[in-house]
């Protein structure tokens, strides 16, 4: 009765999803729920929906994303702003005037070729243009500096409150329950994976909740134990009074983006509006949020201006646009926006407890917004992601990402905000983080470390001269019934790999098991000891080679090391990093996890159907699935390419033409040494697979000749044991 006078409602008691946090990201969520047939979601908002982070946000919507993956959320989210108003009766001031990221240095104008060649084999219109054209959609702008611009047709600007309160219109339409004011107290699990979710007006027994807590989310994720890296970050933006010639012009101008000024700028009304980011030594993060939480309260607030902070942002757009030196300004804008340590929010099931899911994180919640509830709705009421979506996992993270971490990281994903991006480029604040394998001291000064999972990981080895510089298991155990123990071994176990057709006499030289083919066949596992300590060797084609994967304790790492290293002189060991063997697995044509086998794909596609025996009596998982691929017939093929081109090579998710048309696009690309040429896998349909097969692969904006070739390039060691093997017993 209490809690149905307060709220205006009657009070549910149990609930399939809830959902904690009324922000546009936890509103999404609950229409998408509710539109797709789930009945029992309900919103647990602390305060009003909008406070936080979204009432106060600039609102620019984009299609543009340098990823892959994010194009697709950002597509979501668009498409559906644009027919939300329509479906709700809710206003939602959504303006699609384009918008165009400004080049004005060559590095740029490349930077914008090598973002061409990963779009076209998208759904996404998106254009390099001239300076005419750049002044044609922003009249306004100063062009002494402007050499192109990258267009993209459909972006714009919306009302971030007017927008979740149409989709909170929505979620109510499809029978969704949004309760406020009802902060959650605490969150408590049961036997059975359920949630007992606590609030000053009763408890909810839900079967899953989902935190969309925004600045929150750490205060939530702290009742159940988690720390998840979080931080909020001091953004500001300007907002002018009238602007004559703003006021005077015919159609809305463009929203801009100046890189090289690192700000944003669109029309408000019959002014403008702009936000910079600063750079990382000016900007400024809410770190006492972090060591503290968030102050009691806060929800529609706002941080105190810092004009001379943006200053030097100012002025340069006041450059590029004359028109803002005489304007007035009549709002500052200062307040939180959450950011991740890369800048990526964590989107998914939540590993360490059942049904625990996140959608936190984001330092563009309003592009984001529509997107992601899309894709969790999808996940949640279908048992699997709709697309490949890892790089928002939020177990990317773990114990390793502490506070200092964090905080620098996020000074430096802000402040780098729009400084040209390099493929395979390092970012080296707060690393190494504590995660640093046992040979990570031996190897620091002889190698260029790469950055994956908090791991310090060697791309390339230096040499004399050169410049130095889903589900995927907790939930399966659950759901099946198996007696089965899971922990997370990561940061214990050491990996070490030898390869090469001299690794099996430099181990034997280390251990008495019989390496010998006979005594150690290929993908078997043993138990052994090297130089007496135990190891775990796996015999594999190490990059298609003779070669072991050896795992063992983190502490005997080094020893391990040190050992093949002292044994291997007269073979002339050395070391490799994983740009070389990169290079090594596309010549013997091995497919990569994470760029030819995702969750975008499947394994007949890849050309991986050797490895699968459907007509076994086991009822594996995915077997119905590819049973059912199979049946009905494969559209498109994974092939082996190889690229003309002179000093640039693929390197994974360029654009692959046919007779001027997008036919498909690389999975991944490098120089081939064996073969002094350019090799790259791309999925092709199917007609345009076979061997001989003639395309071209789009780099930097010039489309390359390539041509389907027979794999491998290079025969692996099995292959060719097996060969001499066929020769010698014919002779």
């Amino acid at each position: 009765g209490d809690a149905s006078s307060i709220l205006g409602k009657r009070w549910k008691d149990t609930a399939d999803t809830v959902i904690i946090g009324g922000g546009c990201v936890g509103v999404s969520l609950a229409y998408h729920l509710a539109k797709g047939g789930m009945k029992d979601v309900v919103l647990l908002e602390k305060s009003e929906l909008t406070a936080g982070s979204t009432w106060h946000a600039a609102g620019l919507t984009t299609y543009y994303h340098p990823g892959i993956n994010l194009k697709k959320v950002h597509y979501d989210s668009i498409k559906l702003y644009e027919t939300l108003e329509a479906e709700t009766g809710q206003a939602i001031g959504f303006h699609q005037p384009g918008s165009v990221r400004i080049a004005s240095s060559a590095a740029r104008v490349d930077e914008m070729k090598y973002q061409m060649t990963r779009t076209h084999w998208h759904v996404t219109q998106q254009y390099l243009i001239g300076p005419e054209k750049v002044q044609e959609l922003f009249p306004l702008l100063n062009m002494d500096k402007v050499l192109a611009g990258l267009y993209t047709p459909g972006d714009g600007h919306i009302d971030p409150y007017s927008l979740t309160m149409a989709l909170a219109a929505g979620a109510r339409m499809y029978g969704a329950q949004i309760y406020n004011p009802a902060p959650v107290t605490s969150l408590k699990p049961t036997a059975d994976g359920k949630w007992d979710v606590q609030t000053p007006h009763g408890t909810i027994l839900a079967n899953r909740i989902v935190n969309t807590a925004g600045f929150w989310a750490r205060e939530v994720g702290k009742m159940i134990g988690f720390e998840h890296p979080t931080i909020p970050v001091h953004h500001q933006y300007v907002v002018t009074a009238t602007v004559p010639e703003v006021k005077a012009l015919k159609k809305e101008l463009a929203v801009i983006r100046d890189l090289e000024g690192s700000y944003y700028l669109r029309q408000e009304r019959d002014g403008l509006l702009f936000g910079p980011y600063e750079k990382m030594e000016k900007m400024v993060l809410q770190d006492s949020w972090v060591r503290d939480g968030v102050p009691p309260g806060f929800g529609k607030e706002l941080f105190e201006s810092d004009l001379d902070r943006i200053m030097e942002h100012v002025e340069m757009a006041m450059e590029m646009v004359p028109v803002l030196k005489k304007a007035d300004i009549i709002n500052v804008v200062s307040g939180p926006i959450t950011y991740t340590p890369d800048l990526l929010p964590m989107v998914g099931p939540h590993q360490g407890v059942r049904n625990y899911w996140t959608a936190i994180g984001f330092g563009y919640g309003i592009i984001h917004a529509g997107g992601i509830g899309k894709f969790l709705s999808d996940w949640i009421r279908n048992g699997e992601p709709p697309y490949d979506l890892i790089e928002c996992d939020p177990n990317r993270y773990g114990k390793w990402t502490d506070v200092p971490f964090i905080c620098a990281k996020a000074r430096e994903s802000y402040g780098f905000n729009n400084v040209v991006g390099y493929p395979k480029e390092e970012r080296f604040a707060g690393r190494p983080t504590s995660r640093t394998s046992g040979v990570y001291e031996l190897l620091k000064d002889k190698a260029s470390m790469g950055f994956h999972a908090g791991w310090e990981q060697p791309h390339w080895f230096y040499k004399p001269g050169d410049d130095m510089g889903y589900k995927w298991i907790e939930t399966e155990a659950a759901d099946g019934g198996y007696d089965v123990n899971i922990s997370n071994v990561t940061e214990d176990v050491g990996v070490l790999g030898i390869a090469g057709p001299n690794s099996r006499k430099v181990l034997q030289k280390l251990t008495d098991e019989d390496l010998s083919e006979a005594g150690f066949k290929f993908l078997h596992c043993k138990s052994i000891k090297l130089a007496g300590i135990p190891v775990r060797a796996i015999r594999i084609s190490y990059t298609g080679e003779l070669g072991w994967e050896l795992y063992m304790d983190q502490k005997n790492m080094a020893a391990v090391y040190q050992a093949m290293m002292e044994a291997g002189k007269d073979e002339g060991i050395d070391n490799f990093g994983t740009y070389a063997m990169s290079s090594l697995r596309l010549e013997k044509g091995f497919r990569g996890w994470g760029a030819e086998m995702n969750c975008d794909t499947n394994p007949l596609e890849a050309g991986l159907d050797y490895f699968i025996k459907l007509n076994k009596p086991a009822d594996f998982i995915g077997k119905a699935a590819l049973q059912e691929i199979k049946a009905k017939g494969l559209k498109r093929k994974l092939s082996y390419i190889t690229v003309d081109t002179d000093d640039i090579d693929p390197e994974g998710n360029e654009t692959v033409w046919h007779n001027g048309k997008v036919v498909g696009n690389t999975t991944s690309g490098a120089y081939s040494y064996s073969s002094q040429q350019s090799l790259a896998f791309a999925y092709l349909p199917l007609e345009l697979s076979s061997v001989g097969q003639k395309v071209e692969v789009e780099l930097l904006g010039r489309k390359y000749a390539a041509m389907v070739i027979q794999e491998p390039l290079v025969l692996t060691e099995p292959t060719r044991t097996r060969l001499q093997k066929k020769t010698k017993g014919k002779a």
